[in-house]
């Protein structure tokens, strides 16, 4: 993941659709693989894991950009659970949805897109604002400067 001093607006074309919506919330990405079933927990939806790079981080809001679930297929009831604990992401974006995610996605109705083939993932700056529009294949992230500048 990077966090330089890049300011501004990128958009993200030719991404896959893989469940519809639209989503916002900063950035929180993981270069780690996720098992929601081992690693979140479902009532807060805090990252519980201390081996995680997101250990005791929130996934609620964000946009949780990470490359694939890992773990069981029950994983997709986590995302059921944060969803009516109301600790869900706003969007999630892959390098590689597998059927965890998206499954967990479609039954929460979270917008979950894949990156575009050869982009790379750790461009995303953590704690960018992200915009996820699944149904047009678009991402925008938005940084900011230290004085709120674009």
């Amino acid at each position: 993941m990077s966090e330089g001093p890049r300011v501004g607006i990128t958009k993200v074309a030719g991404c896959k659709r893989i469940v519809g919506g639209r989503g916002q919330g900063p950035a929180l990405v993981s270069a780690q693989p996720l098992n929601f079933l081992a690693m979140i927990d479902p009532r807060t939806g805090v990252v519980k894991d201390q081996a995680s790079e997101l250990y005791g981080k929130s996934i609620a809001g964000t946009t949780l950009v990470f490359p694939f679930a890992t773990g069981s297929s029950v994983g997709a009831y986590v995302f059921y659970s944060i969803g009516v604990m109301r600790k869900s992401p706003s969007a999630i974006v892959c390098t590689k949805a597998d059927i965890t995610t998206a499954s967990g996605c479609a039954i929460a109705k979270i917008p979950l897109v894949d990156l575009p083939k050869g982009y790379d993932l750790a461009s995303i700056c953590n704690g960018a604002e992200l915009y996820v529009d699944a149904d047009q294949g678009t991402i925008t992230e938005k940084i900011k400067s230290k004085s709120g500048d674009l």
